[in-house]
């Protein structure tokens, strides 16, 4: 096949240029993706700034059609050609105690781990033939083992780039915090996965929902309350925990999820607004200290989470397909493959356009 296909291939730290690479032949057993959109993750930010190792196609967040399928790949993920899909990022083996459980997310063979080429997309770098293992593309390969679901055709692609936060929130906030009618959920910062955290818990039926942030996330507040948030905290103006009890009358919160990057005191005050039965889900990247004293009688369930199961992304497929929350207000940017690096900086924080909470890259160079 002698069809070219353009990828926005990172090269080193800060560097993102459009390189072309061979459209591969596919066998029975896998399928070519045309890129639809694909979203940018708070990881793709670390990734793109700490950048080591071999040139990758960042873009793990990945919605498209199927381009090409093998007879034996349209059997085992119950697709065919032309049918509009997002793929997640692992790429597991299987067969190891994860895989067989249902974890695959845990797979070794998808972690960064030492001597090991990490097979995930947007990470495996592109020596690894066919080269394609990224979304900020026109194509990704999909091998035996990607793992695919369907999207309904009436979804916009600005929406549907949302299924990880989505799928994160249902993970979260729901499967992994309890969130649940007669509740209150705590949600410490306002972006994209704090906000996808937020129509997880009212989904799940909270009965009060509470969004913490700083002076600069006035905007991000309104598209909280907007999508269900009852309450909204600005941590620069007044204390959590107070207002947590003052809005729960001095019971606190049943449920706190820190999708927070930054601040090492919000671990703190997390356990200071739990109620004295809880689950704190650390989901937020940092330094954060966890104390374990001085917050009275409690029984706290601490949770490190990772990512999201096949079941929270079939759940937050189906509350997107639904349209009762207007994601719109989370999905504010677009960029081509031309300018994935302005994309990235902007979502960062680091350039303009300013007011990015959710950007995506379309294939159009």
């Amino acid at each position: 096949m002698s069809e070219r296909v353009w990828a926005a291939t990172q090269i080193g730290v800060g560097q993102i240029e459009l390189r072309e690479y061979p459209l591969p032949e596919i066998s029975a057993d896998d399928a070519l993706l045309k890129i639809e959109i694909a979203g940018i993750c708070g990881s793709d930010i670390g990734g793109y700034q700490e950048f080591a190792g071999e040139p990758r196609i960042r873009g793990h967040e990945n919605v498209g059609f199927l381009a090409q399928i093998g007879a034996n790949a349209a059997k085992r993920w119950g697709v065919r050609e032309g049918d509009r899909v997002v793929v997640e990022q692992y790429l597991p083996c299987g067969n190891c105690r994860w895989c067989r459980t249902g974890e695959y997310r845990f797979c070794d063979q998808t972690d960064k781990l030492p001597g090991q080429t990490i097979l995930r997309y947007g990470n495996t770098p592109v020596s690894v033939a066919p080269s394609l293992w990224g979304g900020f593309s026109q194509y990704l390969y999909l091998p035996p083992n990607a793992i695919v679901h369907k999207i309904p055709a009436h979804v916009p692609a600005t929406h549907a780039a949302l299924f990880v936060p989505l799928a994160n929130g249902m993970q979260w906030a729901y499967l992994q915090g309890g969130a649940a009618p007669g509740k209150t959920v705590v949600i410490q910062g306002p972006g994209q996965m704090g906000l996808a955290s937020v129509v997880a818990a009212r989904e799940a039926g909270a009965q009060c929902v509470i969004v913490s942030g700083l002076s600069r996330d006035a905007h991000r507040f309104e598209v909280a309350r907007k999508l269900g948030a009852h309450h909204t905290v600005d941590v620069e103006r007044e204390s959590l925990s107070a207002r947590v009890k003052q809005i729960t009358n001095g019971q606190g919160a049943d449920v706190v999820v820190n999708v927070s990057r930054g601040g090492r005191s919000t671990v703190r005050d997390a356990l200071e607004c739990a109620s004295k039965i809880a689950t704190i889900v650390l989901a937020g990247p940092g330094t954060q200290e966890i104390p374990t004293k001085g917050f009275g009688r409690k029984l706290i369930t601490m949770k490190w989470v990772q990512g999201a199961s096949f079941n929270a992304f079939e759940l937050g497929l189906q509350l997107m397909a639904s349209g009762r929350y207007p994601l719109s207000e989370i999905s504010t940017h677009q960029f081509d493959l031309r300018h994935v690096n302005e994309a990235i900086r902007a979502f960062a924080g680091e350039a303009e356009p300013a007011g990015v909470i959710h950007a995506s890259i379309r294939p159009e160079v």
